[in-house]
């Protein structure tokens, strides 16, 4: 077993609307340590194609940030592990964002992540609410983000820090898994979060090689590729889970 912690992602509303309380609930009992949930949108600029299909589909299929608020709810004292929403801001804006940080609270909601919420804008604007509600939030930080810049960014997270392989787009296939320099520059400055890596984890290996120095792992695209391309995702989903984790299957 692997003492390091895994974040799974899965867009909400896929492959069905309302599977998400269960999606949710296979990924905490197959040992996953949080869970990250995305907000479908019609633009989702920072994510590769795989996510940007699953968006597509749970727009589709009816999903809004209304609708998963409420299935969180829902099920919130069946959910022991911590929910991020991970979303982008224009939706949110429209919600009313002070609105969605008390129906976040409200629905079991830990934490934020907004990759496209300028950190200046998050400081003057949305710092005060977010913290007023209870809630973490967290920033991005890839390979082009100076030493300064990590620092400013690990200043205004709280929750965690969050590793991205590049600046385009989650999910990419191209660069190499085991960026060395990169994960050993992060793991020498003296950041005041956890640091969670997220790029192109496919399995156990891929996840002990880019955690050695970081506390956990997130992976995203190899867990929503299962949900939209096998039927038997439920058994699927949970073989994989423990696969990372380390569970004897």
């Amino acid at each position: 077993m692997t003492n390091k912690k895994l974040n799974i992602y899965f867009t909400a509303g896929i492959p069905k609307l309302e599977d998400t309380p269960e999606i949710l609930k296979i990924i905490q009992n197959s040992g996953a340590d949080f869970v990250e949930i995305g907000m479908p949108y019609s633009d989702p600029v920072a994510d590769g194609p795989v996510i940007q299909k699953a968006h597509e589909l749970a727009l589709a299929n009816g999903m809004t940030i209304a609708k998963l608020l409420s299935q969180l709810k829902s099920i919130k004292n069946e959910i022991k592990i911590p929910v991020i929403l991970m979303g982008y801001i224009n939706p949110v804006l429209s919600f009313g964002f002070e609105n969605f940080c008390r129906e976040c609270s409200e629905s079991g909601v830990s934490g934020l992540i907004i990759p496209d919420l300028p950190p200046i804008e998050f400081e003057k604007n949305y710092r005060r609410i977010v913290e007023k509600y209870g809630l973490t939030f967290t920033f991005l930080v890839t390979p082009e983000t100076s030493d300064k810049r990590i620092k400013y960014l690990d200043d205004l997270s709280s929750g965690f820090l969050y590793a991205v392989s590049s600046s385009s787009t989650t999910g990419n296939e191209k660069k190499s898994v085991n960026n060395q320099d990169y994960l050993q520059k992060l793991a020498s400055l003296p950041l005041k979060n956890p640091l969670y890596i997220g790029f192109g984890i496919k399995n156990r290996k891929d996840f002990d090689e880019v955690t050695e120095k970081a506390t956990g792992g997130i992976i995203g695209t190899a867990f929503v590729k299962i949900l939209l391309e096998k039927e038997n995702w439920k058994s699927e989903a949970t073989d994989f889970i423990k696969s990372i984790k380390g569970e004897k299957l």
